[in-house]
């Protein structure tokens, strides 16, 4: 049973030029986010860690951007959003419920083009109202740059909605989540929070340094990713 759906229609990966267009969508954001919201923010966990590092602030920016309404000029991420889908490929990624009624992420398994992907997923959520749009770019940051299992549904989806145990914040966080954000990312609780600039910058060093190519330890490193990302959530929100 297909509980969400995105289409969309993207430049092969050898075009001279970078292109993506948005098709049809069934995006349910009921009791949101919803499943609409949990299948972009699968979207985005699934390719965003394909690519480029230096693209996932850019990403994020993003999201504020389309969250706030805002008219956005293209290119994004090296790549031109358009209307016009002649001579480009089409891709379909799905959120279905399984007959044993288990949630699975189903993404396109011919054509892999994960800036596309990741771009449609952001811009589809534009034409959500205001209070959707909001929880599911929530969901869709809490996706950037994850390094975790992508094959294993239930540990994805239960991280983007925040109720998987082994990625939710501890007692001591949900009493003090800005404290707890700010000891992962290695500052004293009771000195004054460094301006955005330093937090971004802070943060995109330790992700980096974080990496299971670096650390060599992908469960540590996955715990440890998972951590960062919610406490650039909490300070950078």
């Amino acid at each position: 049973m297909i509980l969400a759906e995105l289409e969309l229609y993207h430049s092969r990966p050898i075009a001279p030029t970078r292109r993506v267009a948005l098709g049809h969508a069934v995006l349910p954001v009921d009791d949101s986010p919803g499943f609409g919201g949990l299948l972009l923010g699968g979207i985005v966990a699934r390719y965003s860690q394909l690519l480029d590092p230096d693209l996932l602030e850019e990403l994020e920016i993003l999201t504020y951007q389309v969250e706030q309404g805002q008219r956005i000029p293209q290119p994004r991420m090296r790549h031109r959003l358009q209307t016009d889908r002649v001579g480009l490929l089409r891709s379909v990624h799905r959120l279905e419920r399984l007959p044993n009624n288990r949630l699975h992420l189903n993404f396109e398994d011919k054509h892999e083009a994960p800036p596309q992907f990741v771009l449609a997923a952001v811009y589809s959520a534009a034409g959500m109202a205001p209070s959707a749009r909001s929880d599911v770019m929530r969901v869709i940051r809490r996706a950037i740059g994850w390094q975790g299992d992508v094959t294993n549904d239930d540990v994805l989806l239960g991280h983007l909605s925040a109720s998987y145990s082994r990625y939710a914040l501890s007692s001591s966080s949900q009493a003090d989540p800005l404290a707890w954000a700010l000891e992962v990312v290695g500052l004293d609780p009771e000195s004054e929070v460094p301006d955005e600039k330093t937090l971004r910058k802070r943060i995109r060093s330790q992700l980096r340094d974080a990496h299971p190519d670096v650390t060599g330890d992908h469960e540590d490193a996955a715990d440890r990713i998972a951590e960062l990302n919610e406490a650039r959530r909490i300070l950078l929100a």
